[in-house]
């Protein structure tokens, strides 16, 4: 069992998530649970989450659980997170990721100067947010998902119009979910690091534990950027 505070911490919030009782087992070792109301995919669908080197799956039905049980052991550890490797032995209709989770401590994060940026605030309901993701388009609007953020809404602007912005969403066991997007024109100037870095300052700030979920390699090297730690990846199953 791993005793690195984050892997614990970043354990408690998907066994909590899971919303019925499981835990992270011995090393290498896949724990696959019914829980039709799982937090860790959509409805009806199987969710996967790999931590710190073991992992919990929940599944819609016992008939499902049974049949991820017997597929997913057939694989290594390292695989049941892999779609194209989970679509060898499973009759797989869609899948959502697998997306990478990093976490920071207080120790760990790296804060982003500004230099000559100048960082704002706004309220999530604010309407120059929803144009930025109008800008960004629908898919990377819906990954950042800043109407969903309960902290302030951190912006960088240029000639009026917010290009960059960033918070977070408060998830069960003091966890801080953090959104980012960047609109297409201003990507690749580090803005996303700007923004994400007060972002997460702000969730330390509170004693909230920084969590990024990510699956482009841009997003996931702003992550490493600011210090966060990719422990494990997250994956979501649609059983044809």
């Amino acid at each position: 069992m791993s005793t690195d505070p984050l892997v614990v911490r970043a354990r408690g919030l998907w066994e909590h998530l899971a919303r019925v009782p499981v835990s992270f087992g011995s090393p290498g070792s896949v724990s696959v649970v019914v829980s039709p109301g799982s937090g860790l995919c959509p409805v009806g669908w199987v969710g996967v989450v790999v931590l710190g080197g073991s992992a919990i799956v929940t599944a819609p039905s016992d008939s499902a659980a049974r049949v991820v049980r017997d597929a997913l052991g057939k694989l290594p550890l390292e695989a049941v997170a892999d779609s194209a490797l989970v679509r060898e032995v499973l009759p797989v209709a869609r899948v959502l990721g697998p997306a990478a989770l990093s976490y920071v401590s207080a120790a760990g994060f790296r804060p982003v100067e500004t230099g000559a940026l100048t960082v704002q605030q706004l309220p999530v309901a604010h309407s120059d947010l929803r144009h930025l993701e109008k800008t960004a388009g629908h898919e990377d609007a819906g990954e950042a998902a800043l109407d969903e953020l309960t902290s302030p809404v951190f912006v960088v602007r240029e000639h009026g119009q917010v290009v960059a912005a960033a918070g977070y969403r408060v998830w069960p066991k003091r966890t801080a979910h953090i959104g980012v997007l960047t609109a297409p024109r201003a990507r690749g100037r580090g803005l996303a690091r700007v923004t994400g870095s007060a972002a997460v300052a702000h969730a330390l700030a509170v004693g909230l534990l920084p969590q990024w979920r990510a699956r482009p390699p841009a997003s996931r090297r702003v992550a490493a950027a600011l210090g966060f730690e990719e422990l494990g990846s997250q994956l979501s199953i649609e059983i044809a």
